[in-house]
């Protein structure tokens, strides 16, 4: 059977293995996950209430206008509901971005390395990729590039912090770039882990509502996989100006996401206990990671996420990654960025340990 030619030259995305099978696999009877930046904490306590409450609606089709949490969101962000739309995780508003903007006549615009699906959305449609030479977000080498080929790039991403390496750019900086590209080209801020890099450095933080009133062409993109712990729920959402919003609802299917999904949204963003603990535990352990990698003269970007990133010269990152797999830790191995470099979330506190009473063994 033929498909269609773009398939030939795309690669699949690697997910974090999973549990049950490393246990299967390797014959371990406890395994730890620090592969795919879930909350380790697990879900907050409200919105589990919130779905035992909801359960018994499984059968029914969501409210398709999501208006609940719309309101929710809209309050917390000061914007109107119709600069809103909700997706099954921002990867969904992603890919409305990609389909709206970019064809074959036409390229986007990114860092060297950030998030996968921003390349294999944006090769469906065949356009064309440019990245800059430096893996991190370099301003002077993103804007060289847009002005090199700016009537090509349609689409820009911003990963802010960025996934996989952890590294984030200032708001300052993030509005320096949209003042600087032309209003016809989107550019999306990536977003899904900015409340950790808020928490961090309040220099970090980007307010929906600003960028939008003074950039037209401000796409924010958040999640409440990271934060809010609803990964397996699959729900995210987009900010933008009404003209960019009715351009993705002609891109989307109805009842996209589950009416169960959307009322532990809306219970999750009310958990503040819940939050607080998640951001502190994060960023008391990730002391513990940058201290293990300093003993250990391990390279690493200092990181404004949940999870870091280690960087090797001699060892290889696959090797280290397959020797933890029959320990029964999955971490994530980024060989398939093109780097030798491994990236770990930041678990609890006794699973933290157990990492590094294993690595260092390996090591």
């Amino acid at each position: 059977m033929k498909f269609n030619d773009f398939l030939n030259n795309l690669s699949n995305y690697e997910p974090g293995k999973d549990i049950e099978v490393i246990a299967r696999e390797y014959g371990v009877s406890e395994v730890i996950k620090l592969a795919s930046n879930e909350n380790p904490l697990g879900t907050s306590p409200l919105a589990l209430k919130a779905l035992q409450e909801n359960a018994h609606k499984a059968y029914l089709y969501p409210d398709d206008s999501m208006s609940e949490l719309k309101m929710k969101l809209a309050s917390k962000f000061k914007v109107s509901e119709k600069e809103l739309i909700i997706g099954a995780g921002s990867d969904q508003i992603i890919e409305y971005a990609v389909h709206s903007k970019l064809n074959t006549q036409n390229a986007f615009l990114q860092c060297g390395v950030s998030f996968a699906m921003y390349e294999i959305y944006a090769k469906q449609t065949g356009a064309r990729c440019y990245k800059t030479a430096s893996i991190t977000h370099d301003l002077s080498e993103l804007k060289a590039l847009y002005s090199k080929h700016k009537d090509e790039i349609k689409l820009v991403f911003l990963c802010v912090p960025n996934n996989p390496l952890g590294e984030c750019l200032n708001a300052s900086e993030v509005e320096d770039f949209l003042s600087f590209v032309d209003e016809d080209c989107l550019v999306a801020i990536d977003a899904a882990y900015n409340e950790f890099a808020s928490f961090k450095d309040e220099k970090k933080h980007l307010e929906p509502q600003k960028l939008l009133k003074k950039y037209k062409n401000a796409l924010y993109l958040g999640t409440f996989s990271k934060l809010y712990a609803l990964g397996g729920l699959r729900i995210g959402y987009g900010v933008a100006n009404e003209e960019i919003i009715k351009a993705f609802y002609k891109l989307r299917a109805p009842f996209n996401v589950t009416n169960l999904s959307l009322k532990a949204a809306v219970a999750a963003l009310d958990d503040e206990d819940f939050i607080s603990r998640t951001l502190e535990n994060n960023f008391n352990e990730m002391k513990l990671y940058e201290e293990f990698a300093l003993k250990h003269a391990i390279s690493f970007i200092p990181s404004y996420t949940n999870f870091i990133t280690y960087f090797f010269d001699e060892k290889n990152s696959s090797d280290l990654s397959e020797k933890l797999l029959k320990k029964g830790i999955i971490i994530r191995n980024l060989k398939s960025y093109g780097l030798n470099a491994v990236r770990i979330t930041i678990g609890k506190p006794y699973e933290n340990e157990r990492f590094f009473t294993e690595f260092e063994k390996i090591i």
